[in-house]
């Protein structure tokens, strides 16, 4: 407002030096080019406020001390005092479980001692005003660890925040002193960075003077996460309620929802199995992990031979006019949905098999605290079907909560047995590879061999809200992308080896198949696609097992229309790219479905090639890197992916393209032992290391985490040791550990 002071004064000091400059004998003339001035110099000092309305305004930007009111959504500290809670919960998740351990510990605090928390994706907050924690209140920090030691997307800016040195929090400096905050991490030990994130968040918060409450907790996928998980929390609640000043007893077993029947609710207005209110009216949007696109399916086939005991699938989803792009190396989001089977399973157990079709509202008590995790008003079976992870192996911890609504005192018991006793629930859940319903009916004396009838199957009187509150969303399913979008724009392609096991029978639980869930939901659509009997096999005791059915046509028929199936995805980004420079050698090592990213760097190159060849003339590529793809599978006759093609990719690359093929049943060592890809890289030894060393190639491992990677690093560390004229554990992994630094060895690996 100053300027604006400033030009008024300035044009009333105008008008008396005008006049004494015309003196007193002035003309009519004078007069009017005397107003007409005068006019003038005022549109011209008001020129801002007159005419304002034909330009933007400019907000103004509000002090730091205004935004920290309770006026601004990231400011964390006002919303607990708002809503009067004594704990924050930051999570960083990649894939939601993350999420959904920080709303565990939410509702422990709550049922325990009768704290409420404010759960918070760290990325839509402000971290300044950490400083600020009031003395009564504490952190929790539930981090996974991404990648390759990485923290996951949500939680970047925070860890820039706690390791920049330059990050000052409100009180200008970077001190937490006195801050008590508590942390649990997630990893996956078959990765070289077992749960660093959580490490580093806890080293972090101490150097700032923070003082932690119990031991830090760390979770292990590779074996059990909820393990891990209800080992350490015990302890911590202990640690917590003396550093709190609480006792346990003052919480209560509340509700997280509120489930209600709709007597009347428009039909077009319920959510059937969309993930959207775009998909339910069917209004055009940007496709992404919130709105998956209903891909048609161009093409599903058979990978493997006919004779095979196995299955993979090669399946192409149309994205034109989807706005949906990707780059080589990103991955694809499936969403599938549980099987028939499970689906009337649990709907027998619940006794909600006639009422499966009923229309329910779902509120959240405390929505802070617990969101609704599907979109409403939706149906019973909806639920069961398309939004919870039914098919997943049941936790332990849920069997304890659930323990009071059983229909005998023989089922109270059994299923409080299971959550004490963690030897047995080893033994009969998790070896035995049990879903809950399949818990349930074990309890109650039901055989799960049987197809589930209500007649067959004991009703569990258990509330429907504490089944949404303890059965985890149903997470899309991810895979590596097998194709290059610059030799097929318009489609997606996957690679998708079918999970078919056998559970660890006990003397209580009789053996039987275990499906995964995403790959027999894909397994499914080729059947459909290709309009074929779903398959019976015969196990190698004669038994007969069929392959799981699904309900293929979507919510409303809306995933398939006329002969042509569809399904839900969506592409997630990755960093798992080719160097943008084609004269650096590349290295790219996948056994099994491994290769599926690797088919799409080469499709990649192949495109690049052809640019070239028709700019540049037949030699265009002469001074490119060599690519070497080090392949591995049982026979070459079997499971040999994507064999018509490589021979093909080899001509037009013109020799710059090298396959080399491991055959585990096939070619075998001088002492009969199988031979795998770590050992073709040995052989090949000599061009790697030149490859690595001279020529700063580049390295990428695709495929199983916990014993291919690892040995594959091994005998890299080895190969470039020795050509350093050391050994494989000094100069060999000072090596490896600089290029994963420099991003040359890159690794899209899983367990």
């Amino acid at each position: 407002m100053a300027d604006d002071s400033n030009a008024t004064s300035g044009f009333n000091s105008a008008i008396p030096l005008a006049l004494s400059a015309t003196g007193m004998t002035t003309s009519s003339s004078d007069v009017v080019v005397l107003g007409l001035g005068v006019v003038l110099a005022g549109l011209y000092l008001f020129k801002d406020q007159l005419f304002a309305t034909s330009k933007p305004k400019i907000a103004p930007v509000a002090s730091k001390t205004a935004l920290n009111g309770s006026g601004n959504p990231r400011d964390f500290i006002a919303k607990m005092k708002d809503g009067k809670k004594r704990l924050v919960i930051f999570y960083g998740s990649q894939t939601g479980t993350a999420e959904e351990y920080a709303i565990r510990l939410a509702k422990e605090a709550k049922a325990k001692f009768g704290l409420s928390s404010l759960v918070c994706d760290p990325e839509e907050y402000d971290f300044e005003n950490l400083d600020q924690l009031p003395e009564d209140c504490a952190a929790f920090f539930v981090m996974a660890t991404y990648g390759e030691g990485e923290p996951t997307d949500n939680a970047v800016q925070l860890m820039q925040n706690f390791e920049d040195e330059s990050f000052e929090f409100g009180n200008g400096g970077r001190t937490l002193t006195g801050l008590k905050y508590v942390v649990f991490g997630l990893g996956n030990k078959t990765y070289e960075h077992y749960n660093v994130i959580g490490r580093r968040v806890d080293a972090a918060l101490t150097a700032m003077g923070a003082v932690r409450i119990g031991e830090r907790g760390e979770g292990d996928d590779d074996k059990s996460m909820e393990e891990d998980y209800l080992e350490w929390k015990d302890g911590m609640w202990e640690a917590f309620a003396a550093a709190m000043g609480v006792e346990e007893g003052q919480g209560g077993d509340s509700p997280d929802f509120v489930v209600s029947e709709l007597e009347a609710h428009a039909p077009e207005k319920v959510y059937l199995g969309e993930y959207s209110a775009r998909a339910l009216t069917k209004t055009k949007g940007i496709h992404d992990a919130k709105n998956p696109y209903a891909a048609p399916i161009n093409t599903a086939r058979e990978l493997f031979a006919a004779h095979s005991d196995r299955n993979c699938v090669h399946i192409e989803f149309n994205t034109e006019g989807s706005g949906i792009t990707y780059q080589h190396g990103d991955h694809l989001g499936v969403w599938p949905i549980n099987p028939d089977l499970e689906v009337n399973r649990l709907l027998c157990t619940l006794g909600l098999y006639d009422k499966q079709d009923a229309v329910i509202g779902i509120e959240s008590l405390d929505p802070a605290l617990a969101k609704v995790p599907f979109p409403v008003p939706t149906t019973y079976g909806t639920v069961l079907r398309h939004y919870i992870d039914i098919n997943a192996v049941a936790g332990r911890q849920i069997l304890g909560s659930l323990a009071k609504f059983a229909p005998t005192p023989e089922a109270e018991a059994f299923l409080k047995e299971l959550n004490t006793n963690k030897e047995k629930y080893y033994t009969v859940v998790a070896e035995g590879c049990l879903k809950l319903a399949e818990v349930l009916q074990l309890a109650a004396g039901n055989d799960i061999k049987q197809a589930p009838t209500t007649e067959n199957t004991t009703k569990w009187s258990i509330p429907f809200d504490l089944i949404v509150s303890a059965i985890p969303r149903l997470q899309p399913r991810y895979y590596s992308i097998s194709s290059s979008p610059k030799l097929h724009p318009g489609t997606i392609h996957a690679t998708v080896v079918v999970l078919k096991h056998e559970n660890t029978p006990s003397e209580i639980v009789t053996k039987k198949w275990v499906h995964g869930l995403g790959s027999n939901f894909l397994l499914n659509l080729k059947h459909a696609v290709n309009q074929e009997p779903t398959p019976v096999y015969d196990t190698k005791d004669g038994e007969r097992v069929s392959v799981p059915a699904y309900l293929i046509e979507g919510p409303r028929g809306a995933y398939k229309t006329e002969a042509t199936y569809k399904a839900p995805i969506h592409v997630r980004r990755s960093t798992f790219r080719l160097p943008t420079n084609p004269k650096s050698p590349v290295i790219m090592i996948g056994p099994g479905t491994g290769v599926a990213p690797f088919r799409g760097f080469i499709q990649e190159r192949i495109a690049l090639a052809r640019r070239a060849i028709e700019k540049n003339g037949p030699d265009a590529f002469n001074d490119w890197g060599r690519i070497s793809l080090f392949y591995g599978c049982r026979r070459s006759d079997e499971d040999f992916l994507y064999s018509d093609e490589w021979e093909q990719y080899k001509e037009e690359l013109k020799g710059k393209f090298h396959l080399h093929c491991a055959f585990s049943r096939e070619k075998f060592k001088d002492d009969g032992s199988k031979i795998y890809v770590q050992d073709l890289i040995w052989e090949d030894r000599e061009h790697i290391a030149q490859a690595i060393l001279e020529g700063k190639g580049y390295v990428y491992i695709c495929g199983e985490a916990k014993n291919m990677a690892k040995q594959v690093e091994e005998v890299l560390a080895k190969i470039l040791g020795e050509a350093k004229g050391g050994s494989a554990e000094v100069e060999g992994a000072a090596e490896v550990k600089l290029l994963k630094e420099r991003s040359r060895l890159m690794l899209d690996v899983w367990s």
